[in-house]
């Protein structure tokens, strides 16, 4: 299958979503790593134009700066990848799906999770994306 010239293989082409999470979104943080709210303050690979705030999407990675948690982990800064957004995206079978929360999995920044579990659905991009997820999750939406 091939669109735009492209050759499609895997997961390498990835579907355009909607974004939901934004800079300055407070968002939960879904695993067991101790850390339960995150402020993001930077989208990584993405592009954008300017004065245009960065967003991101489900399986995106994320810069966050813990607010809540245990105190080791507060103040830190972390990559993170995004598993559940609030606002509706639509998948390619053409069905709309939405959370009822934004959730983040803090990662090591070579995509590492930092945590054993994932409390919560994970959403089937997200999945898709990081299969090391993919694998900690109890439910995939």
């Amino acid at each position: 299958m091939a669109k735009r010239g492209f050759k499609v293989v895997g997961v390498s082409y990835r579907l355009h979503l909607t974004p939901g999470v934004f800079n300055e979104s407070l968002v939960r943080v879904a695993d067991n790593s101790g850390a339960t709210l995150a402020k993001v303050i930077g989208v990584l690979h993405h592009k954008t134009v300017w004065r245009r705030i960065p967003g991101a999407s489900v399986g995106d990675i994320v810069v966050v700066s813990i607010r809540a948690g245990k105190p080791e982990l507060r103040k830190q800064v972390m990559h993170a990848v995004v598993i559940r957004q609030r606002h509706p995206y639509r998948r390619r079978d053409g069905t709309w799906i939405c959370f009822e929360d934004n959730a983040v999995v803090l990662v090591t920044p070579e995509g590492e999770p930092k945590g054993s579990e994932i409390r919560g659905p994970l959403a089937k991009e997200a999945a898709e994306r990081w299969p090391r997820l993919a694998g900690m999750a109890s439910i995939i939406v």
